[in-house]
């Protein structure tokens, strides 16, 4: 309840902000209501289902985030996942279906938000992300070739579908084609103009009013457009608010899987824009906070039939630039949109979906990342080939697959570049002054003392790193290993057994181990594992704070253990930097 309570604070609309957030509003409504039924229409279902979302999810996320400008609307990219997850559930199941995914998208955000796990999207990487969001836009822009052109393929895959496209551009509509294009070229033209951001709005009215006009019996061409489909051929538009849809709970554990892949995808794109969109007051918001105003915006919408929302780039980034000065230009673009609907719906029914295709192709161009996708081809192979294998993969394989595969390869990607990012070296006593570090020798010197410091995570894979950069002990007598685990925190069992056989070895060849800086979490482990037995509590040193202490106790035992003297070392010259 005090998480509800702080996100809805500071609602107040301030007088001094209010006109520029109304204006900001009214924009996004105008521009967005087109472009939220193509979206609908990614998703499979009837494009009014993308105005209800703008009407519910806009505001409610306005109210719940930590981001004071997040647009929380429909995007391509979860359109495209929901349309997928919607895939071979009969037409007369679908709106029950998508309202059951859309709740159960909610309450796993919800979720997310509830326990913080903000935390989490660190470990999809920027490759696995980069390949997702540019296979998306390849597959927004194929995906609208039919509509754009009139042909019904008889293929799912929207790659397969271009290609009989191709194979087939003889029964292509010529009228559709006609429109198609003509609102193809006037959005591009428009976006190279100080109307970019009514390019969408302007192209589709001239588009609609252009179709009326061809239709008019007056020109005797009527016939021909006449083949032209509309919005209102697909759906009416009811002149009144959403009516409330119940999900049915028969249907929630084939939409789990789907609901997975199209949360994942909602949070990432949220996670982009807080990360990227500071407050008014300069902090950046609250990663897991705004996974909880997503959840809260998705649950409400799934209850008036929408498609799911997420956090948008480009609708943040369309509110910012039309002057959105506090979180009611948000609440306010839900209001205009309602009144659209209650007024302008006849007109909305005339849109062709040729020019929702073309405003989608464009929308799709607009979503490539092809500068992310050149940074990342040129950062390392690794990055290159994880980005690959993710963009074919959304291509090619149903988007709730290609989603998982993609989490699975950041979490691959990441256990491999923490375990090769581990470092053993060694540490030189110097008369005066701090340690000399060098590389760790291949070889333990006999009748000597030999400290090592580990640089990096000593997980279950980066343990065994370690284990194989460990100096052999194969031929030495009579010497003494000290290993410097400060600052390393709760260590595993991997390494525990690590630890374990080269204590072992050692003893073996009349050395001993000696572990130092060792914490109080750290000892509790070595004691529980038995590892503190076979190490010998009398060779396991605690950190303390001052640096550099029990390094200089250690080498004091070492030595004496030795039969030796430091050689001229004086105290103290043995502190850790840190």
């Amino acid at each position: 309840m005090q998480k509800l309570s702080a996100a809805t604070q500071n609602l107040k609309p301030e007088r001094r902000h209010l006109t520029a957030d109304l204006i900001a509003g009214l924009t996004f409504a105008v521009v967005n209501v087109p472009q939220a039924m193509a979206h609908a229409l990614l998703a499979t279902v009837n494009p009014v289902f993308g105005i209800y979302t703008l009407m519910v999810a806009v505001p409610i996320g306005a109210i719940f985030t930590s981001s004071v400008f997040m647009n929380v609307s429909t995007t391509g990219a979860l359109s495209v996942a929901a349309g997928a997850g919607l895939t071979g559930i009969p037409a007369s199941q679908r709106l029950e279906a998508l309202a059951v995914l859309v709740l159960l998208v909610g309450v796993i955000q919800l979720l997310a938000g509830l326990f913080r796990l903000g935390f989490l999207i660190r470990f999809v990487s920027n490759a696995v992300m980069t390949g997702f969001l540019n296979g998306v836009a390849v597959l927004i822009i194929l995906g609208q070739l039919g509509d754009l052109t009139g042909y019904r393929s008889a293929f799912s895959n929207n790659v397969v579908r271009s290609l009989d496209l191709l194979l087939n551009l003889g029964q292509i509509s010529i009228p559709t084609t006609i429109i198609g294009v003509l609102t193809l070229a006037l959005i591009v033209l428009l976006l190279a103009t100080p109307l970019r951001k009514f390019a969408f709005i302007i192209a589709i009215t001239a588009s609609t009013l252009l179709l009326v006009l061809l239709t008019s019996p007056l020109l005797g061409i009527a016939s021909a457009f006449d083949t032209v489909r509309t919005v209102g051929d697909v759906a009416l538009i009811p002149r009144s608010l959403p009516q409330l849809a119940l999900p049915q709970p028969s249907l929630i554990p084939s939409m789990l899987l789907p609901a997975f892949a199209v949360a994942m995808i909602g949070l990432v794109q949220g996670a982009g824009v807080s990360q990227g969109t500071p407050n008014p007051d300069g902090k950046y918001p609250n990663v897991s906070r705004d996974f909880l105003g997503q959840g809260v915006a998705n649950i409400a919408t799934s209850v008036v039939s929408g498609v799911p929302a997420g956090g948008s780039i480009s609708g943040t980034a369309l509110l910012m630039g039309a002057g959105a000065r506090s979180r009611w230009a948000n609440i306010s673009a839900g209001l205009f949109v309602a009144v659209i609907v209650l007024l302008l719906a006849p007109l909305v029914e005339r849109v062709p979906m040729s020019a929702l295709a073309a405003l989608l192709i464009v929308a799709g161009f607009q979503g490539l990342r092809v500068q992310q996708a050149v940074i990342t081809w040129n950062t390392s192979k690794v990055a290159a080939v994880i980005m690959i294998i993710t963009f074919i993969a959304t291509l090619l394989v149903p988007l709730q697959f290609a989603v998982l595969l993609g989490m699975v390869l950041s979490i691959v990607l990441h256990v491999f570049r923490q375990s090769n990012k581990v470092v053993v070296t060694e540490w030189v006593l110097q008369p005066q002054g701090f340690p000399l570090e060098q590389p760790a020798p291949k070889q333990v010197p006999s009748n000597q003392l030999t400290l090592l410091h580990i640089y990096g995570s000593l997980f279950f894979a980066a343990a065994k790193s370690v284990e194989e950069m460990l100096p052999d002990v194969d031929n030495t007598r009579h010497a003494v290993v000290a290993i410097s685990l400060r600052g390393q925190g709760e260590i595993g069992s991997t390494f525990m057994t690590v630890l374990k056989r080269y204590a072992e070895a050692l003893q073996s060849r009349d050395s001993k181990l000696i572990l130092v800086g060792v914490d109080a979490a750290e000892r509790d482990q070595l004691a529980k594992t038995g590892v503190l037995k076979i190490i010998g509590e009398e060779n396991v040193f605690i950190a303390t704070p001052q640096l550099g202490e029990a390094m200089n106790r250690a080498t004091a035992a070492a030595y004496a253990w030795l039969g030796q003297s430091p050689d001229g070392l004086a105290q103290g010259t043995v502190a850790q930097p840190k």
